[in-house]
């Protein structure tokens, strides 16, 4: 401490600023870097040990509990002179206010963010427009990976779209993930006038409940919508997939539901055709072609 004040003194005739101020803005220069350093030691270190989800959870506890001791530090620092600064404070708070709006709105949305979870990282969520899959949500923002809206199951298109915390206010935010994992998703197959429209359904059925993406899926969501009742009134009348049927112009159409992992859409879907495809050369389902 005795070398500090030293280099203080000396800093201070050379560059005529008081020794006081010198001290803080060495201090909290010093306690700033050094935690800078434990942060990225952290990280590197968490890569190294722990992969997938859980090296992100736990990056995100020490971060915050860094974060949280760098503030203490830099309290205890300044402890002195924060009196005299909250007076400073008092008398511009006003303009700051205005000034700072947007910033103390999206840190207290972030709270809220944390708190309620609206949405968690990894969920499917889209706002104003824009689908993606939440990375990050930070003090003040949140960031989206975004997919393709061009159809109707997109994949990521690699962009990352950062939204300000306080739209969860301002916007409706649509979550694919809230409650439980599974959505329901509806699939259109076109077959002839003159089918044998029972045998067909037969096909049908067969090649849904014979996807392993989605036979399982059922009892999952059942349970899940049994957990969420303690919060929420949430039910259905069916939980296995059903085929309904409309009659249009001069063909069928037969509209499968069935219950789906929001992020495996399209997959799911890709190996429903495929199937349907396989039988229709197999002349089990007579698909009406335009």
């Amino acid at each position: 401490m005795e070398y500090f004040d030293r280099f203080c003194k000396y800093l201070s005739e050379l560059t005529t600023i008081n020794e006081t101020y010198i001290s803080l803005i060495l201090s909290t220069t010093i306690v700033i870097v050094l935690f800078t350093f434990f942060k990225k030691i952290g990280r590197r270190t968490i890569r190294k040990k722990i992969e997938g989800r859980k090296e992100y959870l736990i990056n995100q506890t020490i971060q915050i509990v860094l974060n949280i001791a760098e503030v203490i530090f830099l309290l205890f620092i300044w402890s002195d002179y924060i009196q005299n600064l909250m007076t400073l404070i008092s008398v511009t708070s006003a303009a700051m206010t205005i000034a700072l709006r947007e910033l103390i709105l999206n840190f207290f949305c972030g709270i809220y963010i944390k708190v309620k979870k609206p949405f968690q990282v990894e969920d499917r969520i889209e706002v104003k427009g824009i689908r993606g899959d939440v990375m990050n949500i930070s003090s003040l923002n949140f960031e989206v990976l975004e997919i393709s809206t061009d159809e109707k199951h997109g994949q990521s298109t690699g962009v990352i779209v950062t939204f300000p915390n306080s739209i969860v206010f301002s916007e409706p935010v649509r979550n694919l993930n809230k409650g439980f994992k599974y959505v329901w998703d509806e699939l259109t197959v076109k077959v002839t006038m003159d089918c044998d429209l029972v045998k067909n359904k037969q096909e049908l059925y067969k090649i849904i409940n014979n996807i392993e993406a989605i036979k399982n899926i059922p009892k999952k969501m059942k349970a899940q919508i049994n957990d969420v009742n303690t919060t929420n009134r949430v039910y259905f009348n069916k939980y296995e997939p059903t085929i309904y049927t409309k009659i249009v112009d001069s063909h069928i159409e037969l509209t499968i539901r069935y219950l789906m992992h929001p992020k495996k859409g399209r997959f799911v879907e890709s190996v429903i055709w495929n199937k349907i495809l396989e039988n229709y050369k197999e002349g089990n389902i007579d698909l009406f072609l335009e």
